[in-house]
């Protein structure tokens, strides 16, 4: 968007120019910033899955498996890692870490 040499011209001429290289460098950045601030949040990953949400039972563990889905954001696409949990006594799935 801003060369690093001086010698060489902006891009654009007008501000409506502007604007969309902002907008492509906002699409660009701010969805790896929320991507790796939900990871920094404390309820992103748990060590154990905690009481079932179904039946209310302490039987429940983590499944190995943890899944990328991609959810939309106001900039774009996010990538989120979301864990899975399984209830022994209802069979229920659930996921554990907070949204």
């Amino acid at each position: 968007m801003i060369p690093e040499d001086e010698s060489v011209p902006l891009k654009g001429a007008t501000f409506a120019d502007f604007e969309d290289q902002a907008e492509v460098l906002a699409q660009t950045a701010l969805p790896v910033v929320l991507e790796e601030r939900a990871a920094l949040e404390s309820n992103a990953e748990v060590e154990a899955a905690g009481r079932c949400p179904h039946c209310g039972s302490e039987g429940a563990y983590l499944e190995k498996e943890v899944t990328q889905p991609e959810v939309r954001s106001l900039h774009g696409p996010v990538v989120l890692t979301k864990q899975h949990a399984r209830c022994r006594s209802c069979g229920g799935s659930f996921s554990p870490s907070g949204s």
